[in-house]
Formats: structure tokens, C-alpha cells, sequence
């Protein structure tokens, strides 16, 4: 590569060893222009087609997916650091696109309704769903494959057409998916990856007709009033600040299991991971000390990939931000039980699963969002105040109650304020992708459920035909009343 194109390309970082390994170059605003208008003027053919053949089309992408695997396991492993996940990575592609090919078309024909009208009975209606022609899929780099894939895959079966501008950060599984696009060429007509930086993401939201957002609050705001300006729709998934209740008869061994779990699995760097654990006061102690325990007992993931449980952060400077959060707690009497800040290892940068215990809200690891192996440990006295703790919180996310039953856990979990709450275990909201609706409260996101029938029909504009069976009312007959 020479001087002028190197200048021209954007260096990734590898999460291992701490060196630029990789480059893309970004489009320039009249590429991501002409691409979008090729899928503009094939997504009308796509969109006209029966959605059983969009299905089928859908459901070859991922017989593609699952023949190029190792290849897309390989790139994904290299963006972030970590193998058993990557590895994992493609079923989410796989079993989304079959998944919704089976699922879509019955949700879709329930949505067309025609019928007769209740108000007036001589008027006779019948919906058509339109699908929006061009989404714009804007995605992170805690999983890069699967989160980049979540909302195009319904949006395809919907009938729009989607490009996808994954982060900058983790950009080299897009590589190994093109080659399985491309084995589809109708689908390569309506779906295409494009890489760059922030510039890039407005480049597609300038040519798009919606967006799907998947990060930060400060980026997901600025591409709302992107959007706002556009006057087009945008969804939301932004960040949590997750809170887990502990019952006074809840099984520890269990919630230590759970918690550890949801606090640090993929180094914590998951929206949805548990960032702050309320533990009634009378189990609080013998609580900490099983939970402290456990995770003593936790490897990182270093220097073999294929052994351990805790990788390697992501984003570099991710680690920067969960060691300041520490040193603040700690400054303001926090004590660190086990764990502690951020070590470089052969260039990669690693955090041990942190518990903390006298934390309080006024602390940093408690307000913002961590995205790291961080667990801090509050006592509380009341079922009351633990629900006034869990909903002290500017995000809204999700959340999770561990109880002596389930009716126990109900109780508390429909008062935490967040859109998906799991009960007796956390970082259950997997489980509903196509099944139950769920959104954001607060800061941590807008628009419709990327879960449930919504997912799907969050992409289609809605139309209503009617059809007046008797004679048009005539004008000359609307007389104004007269005066009382």
C-alpha cells in the first residue's frame, strides 16, 4: 500500500496485541450515493416479489453463511479478541434469517386486515403494507456480526433493501460476508456492507429512507437529529446501566451464578450485562464473599485464545474509561474485593472480574454505563428502596430480580423501569428475539421493539384502501342546522 492510499484508509487495531493490523478505506459521499441508488431501482423488484420468495432467498444467504463459517469466524476472532463467541457468531445470521423466512409471513398476513368499518357500515377497507425502500443499519462493535445482521435480516423479508456500516473498530468479518452475499446475487442487489468511520455513517444516513441505530447516547442522539432533519424514522438501541435485585430468601449459590455471569461474560462489554447489584443487607456479606469467590476462581483469556473466560477489551480506549470509573469509586470509598484496573498484557488490554462493595450512587461505576467486567455490590433494607435504587438510573434498558419464587421476582421485576426484565437469572432478553416485544425507557433508546412482530414491522408504511358501496353523499344536501 503506498503513502496517498494509506492516507486515505482508517487503521484497526488489533485487541490482542495492541497493533494496527488491518485498514479500510471508506467510500467517498458519491460512492455510498450511487450504491444506494442501485438498490433503490432493484428494491423495487425485491419488494414486489411474494414474501415467501424474499423468505427463500433468505434462507440460501444463510446455507452461504454457514459454508464460508470458518472464514467469517476467523475475522470476527480478529476483531475482538476472543474465539468461543466468534465462533458462535455465524448461527446468529444462520438461524435469524431461517428463523424469520419461517416466522415472517404469518406475522405479516395477520397484519393485513379488511373488513367492514364499525362507525360507518357501507364503507368496506382493506390495508396494504408498503416497505420502506432503503434501511441504513449504523452497528457496534461489541458483536459485530450478529448486531449488524439483527435488524436486516426482517427488514430483507420485509421487502426493503439495507446497507450496513458496521463500526470502524471491528470492520474485517465484512470481508468473508460479502463473498456469502455475493453467492446470492438477488440478495446482492438489496443488501451490501459498507466500511468507514463517523463520516460514513452520515454519508448513509443522507440516503436512506430509515435507520437503525446500535451504540453510545451521545452518537445514537446525533443520528436522531440526523434523521429529525430528514424527517425520516430512526431506532434506537443505546446503552444500560443494568440493575439486578437480590432477595433476602433468594438462593445464593444460584444468584452468584447468575450475577458473575451476567456481569462479566464477554468482558462485560454487552449492553445489556449487569452493571449494579442490590443485595438485601441480611444475605449482602455471605453473598459478596461466594460471589468474590467465584470469581477468583475466572481465567483471562490470555495468552492462549482457546483457554480462559475473560477476553481481551475491544475498543482500547474502553479500558480507559472502566479505570477512571474505579479510581473514582475507590476515591470516593469504594474498596475493591477482587480484580482492579486494566493490565496490558503482549499489547492487548484485560481486566480481571471486579467486585466492589460500598459503592454509592454518586460514584461514576453507578451513574455511567461501564461496558467491562465490573461488579459493584450495594446493600439494601426494603423491597421499596430496592426498587427506588434499581430505578435511580438515567438509562432504561433492562434489568433482573432473583427471588425465593417466581411470584416474588414478578412482583419486583414490574416495577423496575426498563424494557426487558429477566427473572430468577439475568441477560435473558435473547430469548424473546422473535417472539415478545419489548422498548427502551430513557436514555437507552427510541423507537419500536427490534423484538417480537414489531421487529418485522417496524418496516413497512401502512395503507388503508376504502371503498364506499353506496352512493357518494351529495354536497348540496350538507345543510348548515339552525340556531337553537
Amino acid at each position: 500500500m503506498t503513502a496517498d492510499q494509506r492516507r486515505n484508509t482508517l487503521p484497526v487495531r488489533n485487541p490482542r496485541t495492541g497493533e494496527v493490523d488491518y485498514h479500510i478505506t471508506p467510500p467517498t459521499a458519491e460512492e455510498v450515493a450511487a450504491k444506494t441508488k442501485a438498490m433503490r431501482a432493484a428494491q423495487v423488484d425485491w419488494a414486489a416479489a411474494p414474501i415467501e420468495h424474499r423468505a427463500a432467498v433468505l434462507k440460501k444467504w444463510a446455507d452461504a453463511v454457514e459454508k464460508n463459517r470458518a472464514a467469517i469466524t476467523k475475522a470476527e476472532s480478529a476483531d475482538t479478541g476472543r474465539y468461543r463467541i466468534a465462533k458462535e457468531s455465524p448461527d446468529a445470521v444462520i438461524w435469524g434469517a431461517r428463523g424469520w423466512a419461517d416466522k415472517g409471513p404469518e406475522i405479516v398476513k395477520k397484519a393485513m386486515l379488511e373488513g367492514t368499518s364499525t362507525i360507518m357500515p357501507h364503507i368496506k377497507f382493506r390495508s396494504q403494507l408498503k416497505a420502506y425502500p432503503l434501511l441504513g443499519v449504523i452497528s457496534p462493535w461489541n458483536f459485530p456480526l450478529m448486531l449488524s445482521t439483527i435488524d436486516a435480516i426482517p427488514a430483507l423479508l420485509a421487502g426493503s433493501a439495507a446497507i450496513i456500516k458496521p463500526s470502524e473498530v471491528t470492520p474485517r468479518f465484512v470481508e468473508p460476508m460479502m463473498e456469502t452475499i455475493q453467492t446470492v446475487p438477488e440478495l446482492a442487489k438489496v443488501l451490501t456492507y459498507v466500511v468507514g468511520g463517523g463520516e460514513t455513517g452520515q454519508h448513509v444516513i443522507e440516503n436512506v429512507d430509515i435507520v437503525c441505530f446500535t451504540g453510545s447516547v451521545p452518537t445514537g442522539r446525533k443520528v436522531a437529529e440526523a434523521c429529525a432533519r430528514r424527517f425520516i424514522p430512526s431506532f434506537l438501541e443505546l446503552g444500560g446501566k443494568d440493575p439486578v435485585i437480590v432477595t433476602e430468601n433468594a438462593d445464593i449459590e444460584a444468584a452468584t451464578d447468575a450475577v458473575l455471569r451476567g456481569s462479566v461474560y464477554a468482558t462485560g462489554q454487552i449492553c445489556f450485562s449487569i452493571e449494579r447489584v442490590y443485595v438485601q443487607e441480611k444475605i449482602h456479606d455471605a453473598f459478596v464473599d461466594k460471589l468474590v469467590a467465584k470469581a477468583e476462581q475466572l481465567e483471562l483469556n490470555y495468552p492462549d485464545i482457546h483457554r480462559g473466560h475473560i477476553g481481551p477489551f475491544i475498543f482500547g480506549k474502553q479500558a480507559a474509561v472502566v479505570d477512571e470509573q474505579l479510581d473514582d469509586a475507590v476515591k470516593r470509598g469504594a474498596k475493591i474485593r477482587t480484580g482492579g484496573k486494566s493490565q496490558n498484557l503482549g499489547g492487548g488490554l484485560y481486566m480481571r472480574p471486579t467486585v466492589l462493595t460500598d459503592v454509592t450512587h454518586d460514584m461514576k461505576v453507578i451513574q455511567d454505563e461501564t461496558f467491562g467486567p465490573v461488579i459493584p455490590v450495594m446493600k439494601y433494607k426494603t423491597k421499596a428502596e430496592a426498587v427506588k435504587l434499581a430505578n435511580d438510573t438515567i438509562f432504561g434498558l433492562s434489568g433482573a430480580v432473583i427471588a425465593g419464587s417466581d411470584e416474588e421476582a414478578y412482583e419486583l421485576g414490574s416495577q423496575i423501569d426498563a424494557g426487558g426484565i429477566s427473572l430468577q437469572d439475568t441477560t435473558l432478553t435473547g430469548a424473546i428475539l422473535r417472539d415478545a416485544e419489548k422498548t427502551s425507557f430513557n436514555f437507552s433508546g427510541m423507537g419500536g421493539s427490534r423484538m417480537g412482530p414489531a421487529s418485522i414491522m417496524r418496516f413497512y408504511r401502512k395503507k388503508a384502501l376504502m371503498t364506499n358501496t353506496l352512493k357518494p353523499q351529495d354536497m348540496r344536501e350538507i345543510r348548515e342546522l339552525p340556531a337553537a
